[in-house]
């Protein structure tokens, strides 16, 4: 059994009472755009700055206690797009810079990461290329202490919004993994540009769009990692991605299961409870096992990951086993509430929408399926 000391429980415990407290967080029920309010109230929880180095304005926590934080947002705040959104900025442009980034790209990028004052993406999939990065077809040329990109990229999550992109690129024609590199792109580069945010099923508050570089100058010092190694920087971003999104989810779940617990002891029909039934029961128990089944492959992995471990089939099957059990968890609730659960004033209409994405983003569940086969020697 998993134990947690004094300092990782208050952290936990500070960021359940800012839950309470937080503003907005409707937006994701309305599909407002992006509720800026709470982003604000966001930067003075100091989430943001969680795993990263005090020198640039962190607390230095490692991935279980950010993982273990996280959770408990999950749990608290009701605005999944804005948790996602928060996800993102934090593993797609902090990680990286974190782990790979020289001293001078941490210190323009990572203190205003972790203050919130910066919003990061990462520009990964391709209108043709989708889930099979090695085939993308944005291109950085050398031009002197230059590059230059040209190409497109899509179902960029906070594209619209983001002060600085992680690009990935290929600088190696048919290298393989070994000619795609990232750029740190900042919102206001010539030839950039971010198309109109795109509609979506669920997380509608976490604005998404496609991203456009025109003979985009880049200085070739915001190459993160150096030239070539865009393919291991994706490999490691990935998986703190996986590992930090979905125990949100797991946050969210439990916090689910917690209201549907209720209601069933609550809500009666034919003179009983209706957790009296068996059909609602069994309900429930699959909830709490899927529930916890995804909370423990993802701290076991992070643990993992943590020790040196390879974790690359253990990523996978996290990734599938949370994502999926999201989903049923959504549809259990509703079937739990009946009538009630189809009424989107209940909410959860928009939480089974916002767990359909995790089917899909971060590598789909088929990519997971075929990871994992690959990797049993099939």
């Amino acid at each position: 059994m998993r134990t947690w000391d004094e300092d990782q429980l208050a952290l936990r415990e500070g960021m359940r009472q800012w839950c309470q407290d937080l503003a907005g967080a409707e937006h994701d029920a309305i599909g407002t755009g992006f509720p800026w309010d709470a982003w604000k109230q966001f930067r003075s929880s100091g989430i943001l700055g969680l795993p990263f180095d005090p020198a640039h304005g962190g607390a230095g926590a490692d991935l279980l206690t950010t993982m273990f934080v996280l959770e408990a947002l999950g749990h608290g705040c009701r605005d999944g797009g804005l948790s996602f959104s928060l996800a993102t900025t934090l593993c797609s442009t902090g990680v990286p810079l974190q782990h790979f980034g020289t001293p001078e790209q941490k210190e323009r990028y990572l203190p205003r990461v972790c203050s919130g004052d910066l919003i990061g993406a990462h520009a990964i999939s391709e209108p043709d290329t989708g889930s099979d990065a090695l085939s993308m077809r944005t291109m950085a040329v050398r031009d002197g202490d230059h590059f230059v990109l040209n190409g497109s990229k899509s179902f960029v999550t906070n594209g619209p919004i983001a002060d600085v992109v992680v690009v990935y690129a290929r600088t190696r024609p048919g290298g393989g993994p070994i000619g795609i590199t990232a750029f740190l792109v900042d919102a206001d580069t010539p030839g950039f540009s971010a198309g109109q945010p795109i509609k979506k099923m669920g997380l509608t508050s976490s604005p998404m769009s496609e991203l456009y570089f025109d003979d985009c100058r880049i200085p070739a010092d915001r190459a993160i990692g150096g030239i070539g190694r865009g393919f291991l920087l994706l490999e490691h971003v990935m998986k703190w991605e996986i590992l930090c999104s979905f125990i949100i989810n797991v946050g969210e779940m439990q916090h689910r299961f917690e209201r549907c617990l209720e209601y069933a002891r609550t809500r009666t029909q034919f003179g009983k409870p209706i957790g009296s039934f068996q059909a609602i029961s069994h309900k429930l128990v699959d909830m709490r096992i899927q529930l916890e089944t995804a909370r423990r492959w993802l701290y076991d992995t992070a643990e993992r990951l943590v020790a040196g471990e390879d974790v690359t089939t253990d990523v996978a099957i996290s990734k599938l086993i949370t994502s999926e059990a999201n989903v049923a968890s959504g549809l259990a609730a509703i079937q739990i509430f009946g009538g009630n659960g189809y009424m989107s004033e209940y909410g959860l209409d928009r939480e089974l929408a916002n767990a359909v994405g995790g089917t899909i983003y971060s590598g789909t569940t088929e990519i997971q399926y075929n990871r994992i086969s690959s990797m049993l020697g099939l």
